[in-house]
């Protein structure tokens, strides 16, 4: 057997200097070693073309490498100051909305040429949807608690009580949270602290990930843009919960936020995986109401801690609009028919559309059982008919309702992260729906999803993006393909 040729290049694990040169899709930045064999190119996810930094390889082909960004050396010329800390939710808050929508655009539009072999891609280019709000547009945001604290001087580890958000590839280390990050809510942010050191205050020990051990673990904040409240959800271990007063904590977070303090739920999390909410846990409500009320196109929808909802809810309206415009814009395959909405989650969508065609039948599908039944309760609040929401994976709901096949003319499409599993997609393919509106959170698969669908004659027809969370990597896509003749 031949042995495998090394890279002449890099090591993996060897830690390197490196200018980023140009960006790629999903946030990597692109730097080349020259040499007199050649050029070598070394991805560094979170990065921005003109930066110089210190990046550790941790996957090597002959090809290429990848690398894993430890510090940012120099900042681009692109980059200005903003009045927030930085966070590694935000890798580039720094850089002007316009250039974060270029390098999404053309990084995005390029996959489709690369991967979906769609040539004509530009042309076929409807729209770039922009955040309503640039900055503080989340609902939702988990704060961990860790022993293990960040020096931001000497730029090492130290024991300390934190609670803010891990150091960005150091699950053990967390980094305080001190003031505003621009991406969640302002007064939440800059009480963190105040938080912190009511907590330190009680002489309980938070978190200590290689140890396992500790009582505080996570705070988890939804917040309602509608109503401006604060539902808050204490994560803790169990062993010492009898030296913690919850009350005392309640009244301690009233003071704080006043008519914005929604209710405060209480989770025990003994399991040693990082998670907020564990599989053996229990959640109990302290004070308050367990769940707020948000609003999207004049619907209301019930969120509990646990349940998925849009993160960028005013982003999230404008993504739905250009939904129902593709999914409405032949009323002819709509109305009086059957609109399927496959992977509905909490069935917005599907919901939404119902609302603006009376004679269409919505049947919505996923396999969490837990979002179905919010969608049916939802349904129910916003006194909305014809719509049916079944629990099931969605290629196993297909397969036993035959009934379905030739008969829909729209289907909607809205997968998680790894896309549509070939078998299911196929199952989709064999329904021969005229028309699919497929929203996807991670293009990479939809343009991989595309090829499959151009092979069964659907040709893609329109792609818009929109810009759910800006001052990240993640860009969303709505694309509308239609069965060719």
């Amino acid at each position: 057997m031949p042995r495998r040729e090394r890279n002449k290049f890099v090591k993996k694990n060897q830690v390197l200097e490196l200018k980023i040169e140009d960006y790629a899709f999903g946030g990597k930045g692109i730097a080349r070693i020259k040499s007199e064999e050649g050029s070598f190119v070394v991805f560094v996810p979170n990065t921005l073309p003109g930066q110089l930094v210190k990046a550790q390889i941790k996957k090597s082909s002959k090809k290429y490498a990848e690398a894993k960004l430890i510090d940012v050396l120099e900042s681009s010329k692109d980059e200005i100051e903003v009045p927030f800390q930085d966070i590694p939710g935000a890798p580039y808050i720094q850089l002007p909305i316009e250039l974060q929508h270029q390098y999404k655009k053309e990084s995005t539009l390029s996959l489709f040429e690369r991967i979906g072999k769609v040539d004509n891609i530009k042309d076929l280019f409807d729209t770039f949807i922009t955040s309503p709000n640039v900055f503080h547009y989340r609902n939702k945001m988990e704060y961990g608690f860790s022993a293990i604290g960040y020096d931001r001087i000497t730029k090492r580890d130290k024991d300390e009580f934190t609670l803010g958000f891990k150091r960005r590839g150091v699950w053990w280390m967390g980094d305080n949270l001190e003031k505003d990050s621009g991406l969640f809510d302002k007064q939440m942010e800059d009480h963190l602290k105040n938080i912190r050191h009511y907590c330190i205050d009680t002489g309980l020990a938070p978190w200590h990930g290689p140890k396992k051990e500790g009582f505080f673990r996570y705070f988890v904040v939804r917040k309602s843009f509608k109503t401006d409240e604060l539902l808050f959800n204490l994560v803790t271990t169990s062993p010492d919960l009898n030296k913690f007063d919850l009350h005392k904590f309640t009244n301690f977070l009233k003071g704080v936020f006043g008519d914005r303090f929604a209710g405060l739920l209480h989770t025990i999390n003994d399991e040693t995986g990082d998670r907020t909410i564990a599989t053996s846990g229990h959640i109990e409500l302290i004070y308050g109401k367990d769940k707020i009320v948000e609003e999207l196109l004049g619907l209301n929808f019930e969120i509990s801690m646990k349940s998925f909802f849009q993160t960028n809810p005013k982003c999230a309206e404008k993504l739905y609009t250009k939904v129902i415009e593709y999914v409405l814009e032949d009323k002819s395959k709509v109305d009086n028919t059957v609109v399927m909405d496959l992977f509905c989650g909490t069935g917005t969508i599907g919901q939404i559309v119902a609302s603006k065609s009376e004679n269409a039948k919505i049947v919505g599908v996923d396999i969490v059982a837990s979002a179905i039944e919010d969608a049916k309760k939802n349904a129910k609040r916003n006194h909305i008919k014809g719509v049916q929401f079944y629990a099931a994976d969605v290629g196993k709901f297909l397969t036993t309702h035959p009934e379905y096949e030739h008969t829909i003319k729209t289907i909607i499409l809205d997968p998680a992260r790894a896309g549509i599993a070939p078998k299911t997609l196929q199952k989709i393919i064999n329904l021969n729906a005229d028309r699919m509106i497929y929203v996807s959170c991670n293009p990479a698969t939809q343009a991989r999803d595309t090829v499959l669908l151009k092979e069964a004659g659907y040709a893609l027809k329109k792609i818009s993006l929109v810009d759910q969370f800006p001052h990240t990597a993640h860009i969303e896509t709505v694309v509308l393909f239609e069965k060719e003749k």
